[in-house]
């Protein structure tokens, strides 16, 4: 997997056909986007519906960016498991395009999945502890499952909980302009 910098991937965007396609949820690529960047979010890229004949050598890459690299590093992995050559991850994404100065297309303020995480965790530990201390003493292990999840998610750098709330409906929101 190739990583590329925003600058070098903006440029070519001024001069020729460049395959971008942004992994985040819907409501995150509304609310910030690069202009021309197609939006099909990673839980529901269908690596089987890209060409065949994207796999070969001669073809141009294709562009994958997210919020901070994560994601697109994901889908990079993915199409090279499934004999893609050409794939390139922006460095940094969506983040260091806007560091970088460059131009983005914006929208409506969302709240960011990384947020709802930490509201959503925050509100299952404070309900255990409440329910656990007033109720029953088994809901104690709802803040402990919780806790569990967050230390999962930071050793392995996925969320179970991010990818249930990306489903949600307020983050399936599907927008004109959005693929």
């Amino acid at each position: 997997m190739q990583e590329i910098s925003p600058e070098l991937v903006s440029e070519r965007l001024q001069h020729q056909l460049v395959e971008l396609i942004d992994v985040r949820t819907p409501m995150e690529y509304h609310e910030l986007h690069v202009e021309g960047a197609r939006n099909i979010p990673l839980d529901s890229l269908d690596f089987s519906r890209l060409s065949a004949t994207r796999k070969g050598e001669d073809t141009d890459p294709i562009y994958f960016i997210c919020r901070s690299g994560v994601r697109a590093t994901k889908a990079c992995e993915k199409l090279i498991d499934q004999g893609f050559e050409k794939v390139c991850m922006i460095h940094g994404g969506v983040l260091a395009w806007e560091a970088a100065g460059l131009p983005l297309v914006r929208g409506k303020k969302a709240v960011s999945l990384e947020r709802q995480v930490r509201i959503a965790a925050g509100i299952f530990i404070l309900l255990g502890v409440l329910l656990g201390s007033t109720l029953n003493l088994a809901f104690f292990g709802l803040s402990a499952f919780v806790g569990v999840g967050l230390i999962v998610a930071g050793i392995t750098d996925s969320c179970a909980m991010g990818m249930l709330l990306a489903k949600m409906p307020w983050n399936r929101t599907v927008l004109r302009g959005s693929s």
